[in-house]
This record gives C-alpha cells, sequence and structure tokens, in this order.
C-alpha cells in the first residue's frame, strides 16, 4: 500500500512591510480621533476632579476651548470648524427631541442647558464630523461611483426617520437596503503610506458605526448620558444602535462630501476605480487626479495639488 505524502504546510506570519502599514494606518486613525479623544479626556476629568462648575458646563468649555486650539495651530481649517458647528446643530437637534421624548435623559444638565440636553452634547457629533473630516484629509480619501444627489437623499430620510419613528411605522431597516442599492458601486479610496487601498463605502459606514457604538458604551459608562435601562446599574448598551449609528454616518458622509466636493476633492478620476486593495502604485499615480484632472502618468496642475494637501 502506497504511503500518502503530506505536504507540511509552514504558518505565515505577517510581513514587516504589513505590520508597518498597519501600524501606519493605527497613527493616522489616531490623529483623525484627537478630537474625539480630547472629548473623552474632558468628560473623565470632570468626573473626577473638583471644579468651581457644574460638570456639564465645565465640559462645555472644554469643548469650546479645544475646538478654538485646535484651529489655532491649524489641526482643524476654518471650513472644518464650519463643519463641526454644523454637526453641532444637526446633534442638538436631535438630541432636544429625543430627550423629549424619553429615549434618553442627562445626569448633568448645567446651566448652559435647553430642554434638559446640555450644549456639549453637540460636541459629540462634531467629533464625528471632525473624524470624517480629519480622515478626508489624512488618509487622501477619494470616492468613487457615488451619486451625491440620490445618497443626500437616502441621508436626509434617515435622519428624518430618527423623529418620524416615535409616531409613525420605524422604516430604518428599508432605508438601509436603499442605501445599500444606492451605494452599491460606490469605493472610498485612501492612502497609507506609499500604498493605495480601497473599500465598499456601504463597508466604511459599518465600520465606522461599530466603532461609535463602543465610544457610546464609554460615553455612558462615564454616564455623559443614559438610557433607561442604565439608570440604576450602568448595562451593555444594546446591539440594535449599531445601526442607529451606522445609519447616522451617512448623514456625516454626506455633509462633509458636500464641502469636499465644493473643494473639488472628492470625485476621483477613472483610474480611482482600479486601483483595489494591495495595489502599489508607481509614484506618480500615488496621489490619483480629480475629475477633469489629467490622465495618469502626466503632471497634475497645481491647483489639484494645493486641494489635497494639508493646510
Amino acid at each position: 500500500m502506497p504511503r500518502r505524502r503530506f505536504r507540511e504546510r509552514r504558518v505565515r506570519w505577517p510581513s514587516v512591510g504589513g505590520v508597518r502599514q498597519l501600524l501606519r494606518f493605527a497613527w493616522l486613525e489616531a490623529q483623525c480621533c484627537l478630537f474625539a479623544v480630547l472629548f473623552f479626556a474632558g468628560l473623565a476629568a470632570v468626573r473626577v476632579l473638583p471644579l468651581p462648575l457644574d460638570p456639564a458646563d465645565a465640559l462645555l468649555v472644554w469643548c469650546l476651548g479645544v475646538t478654538v486650539v485646535l484651529w489655532l495651530v491649524r489641526w482643524e481649517t476654518g471650513r472644518e470648524v464650519a463643519v463641526i458647528f454644523g454637526f453641532h446643530l444637526v446633534g442638538l437637534a436631535l438630541e432636544l427631541f429625543k430627550v423629549a421624548q424619553g429615549s434618553w435623559s442627562y445626569p448633568d444638565t448645567g446651566h448652559a442647558a435647553i430642554g434638559g440636553v446640555p450644549l456639549y452634547s453637540g460636541f459629540m457629533y462634531a467629533a464625528v464630523g471632525s473624524y470624517v473630516c480629519q480622515a478626508w484629509r489624512r488618509l487622501d480619501l477619494r470616492i468613487t461611483g457615488y451619486r451625491p444627489w440620490a445618497t443626500a437623499a437616502v441621508a436626509a430620510l434617515v435622519y428624518l426617520n430618527f423623529f418620524t419613528h416615535h409616531v409613525t411605522v420605524d422604516v430604518r431597516v428599508p432605508l438601509a437596503l436603499v442605501l445599500l442599492l444606492v451605494t452599491r458601486r460606490a469605493w472610498v479610496h485612501f492612502t497609507v503610506g506609499r500604498r493605495r487601498y480601497a473599500m465598499p463605502l456601504a463597508v466604511s459606514f459599518g465600520l465606522i458605526g461599530f466603532f461609535l457604538w463602543l465610544a457610546e458604551n464609554a460615553a455612558t459608562l462615564l454616564r455623559a448620558w443614559q438610557y433607561p435601562s442604565q439608570e440604576s446599574v450602568w448595562t451593555l448598551v444594546h446591539a440594535s444602535k449599531l445601526g442607529s449609528w451606522s445609519l447616522l454616518v451617512v448623514v456625516s458622509i454626506v455633509l462633509v462630501a458636500a464641502v469636499k466636493a465644493y473643494e473639488g476633492t472628492l470625485y476621483g478620476s477613472p483610474a480611482d476605480r482600479t486601483v483595489l486593495r494591495g495595489y502599489d502604485p508607481p509614484p506618480e499615480l500615488a496621489r490619483p487626479a480629480v475629475s477633469g484632472g489629467p490622465t495618469p502618468g502626466s503632471p497634475a496642475p497645481a491647483r489639484a495639488a494645493r486641494t489635497s494637501a494639508p493646510r
């Protein structure tokens, strides 16, 4: 009886280059999350430090100071600060309605509050806007196959459903399906080091929503706000909130995309559509041209180069 030969399969460890890229990506993500990290630092500080102000008022002062300092040191551009305050207003409107409906509450409101909602609450949404703006600039984000008007319409319906589902039928699941249909050909491209990667835009919604859900658990643990089930003892935020955050990310992307489209850095060139995960472009293609720009391999105009450079 012939002896069977078993081929030995060696365990392949991640390459040094792969680990280096992962660390680079983690560092870039950490920079993009600076506003959110500083918000949590302030939230933790007001809980443990003796302050002459109410914790909610102290946190509002901290958030305003962080916003001004990040702008003065040019970490955030003037337009990005405007986007942050836009997110603040959008989030504050949602908070006023949700708190009135009893969806959640704030243990500390302070003097700077409207309808039981402390004004610092809007900065939690502003942190999301800051992350998207920073990621767009630091990772050199481009979106291909993006349908701006259709996606914006779905985002508007998603935001509206957060209000209307209290009095009508909750249609977040149908809206999620419509969103998948609208963005089925949309890909987000980003740069880490000298390598260009891409993923479906819908996948990025889910990933960001997952990390926002983790941040929400940390925020409720620090009593930034609390759900009715957390009033007596803290419990993990229900997993259903993952879907809510993922849908809310769509609103964030649409708002920032509108700003970036105005800047001329949203729509990628046809060359972007061939840039897939693991593709290592030559130096002349390291930064793809914007729509209407030069063909791959030709020098980019000075204006296009300036739009993607940090300011």
